[in-house]
């Protein structure tokens, strides 16, 4: 199976791109305004003695054991289980040896995306050397980590792209101007930073419904 192999450049690139445009801006305009809280109800007034703890059993139609069996049946079923990550060996195997985990796998939201990367820099490490998606031990940058993650069956090159526009948004909500790879490469950075910043970025994409 053909697929395109991206530099961190040509990443940063895409992905400044996207964010750029009219309609990407839209889209993340007014994400962090939400609808306002529900006026919460008058309480009801006290009555004539105090309620006993069983009264409102009589208020129900149908015995409660019967409703909590309702209740537990409409609940979704569990997801499926997810293929487990490849161990050490297979974070030194060049990414091209984990195509195949494509196959019959559909696409994903940008949040979710960025969740699989970061368990990827999580377990396979973070590393910040220039202009390189990983090192010779396995570890990843942040663009290494999406790449990693889209190789492994988790989302398209298109929600790669999106996923990397929504780091770019949070980056500038944080007062960092340039693209993901020099931020991931200053001078100080450490894997906290760039777990936080996944995070961060997962909770705003995910607000925004993405």
């Amino acid at each position: 199976m053909a697929t395109a192999v991206l530099t961190p450049d040509q990443l940063d690139g895409q992905a400044a791109r996207l964010h750029d445009t009219q309609a990407w801006q839209q889209i993340v305009t007014g994400w962090e305004h939400t609808a306002a809280e529900p006026t919460p109800a008058p309480a009801p007034a006290p009555g004539p003695g105090p309620a006993r703890v069983s009264d409102w059993r009589g208020m129900l139609s149908v015995p409660v054991d019967q409703l909590i069996d309702d209740t537990l049946r409409a609940l979704p079923a569990p997801p499926p289980h997810e293929r487990p990550l490849p161990g050490r060996l297979g974070a030194m195997l060049p990414d091209r040896v984990h195509l195949w985990r494509r196959v019959g796998q559909s696409d994903l939201r940008p949040s979710v995306h960025l969740g699989h990367a970061r368990q990827i820099l999580a377990a396979w490490g973070w590393q910040n050397t220039p202009y390189r998606l990983r090192n010779a031990r396995g570890a990843r940058c942040v663009c290494g980590a999406m790449i990693s993650a889209h190789r492994l069956g988790y989302g398209s090159l298109d929600t790669v792209d999106r996923a990397g526009a929504w780091l770019i948004t949070e980056l500038r909500a944080q007062g960092w101007p340039g693209l993901i790879g020099p931020w991931n490469r200053h001078p100080g950075r450490t894997a906290a930073d760039a777990l936080a910043l996944v995070d961060a970025t997962i909770r705003r994409a995910s607000l925004a419904g993405q």
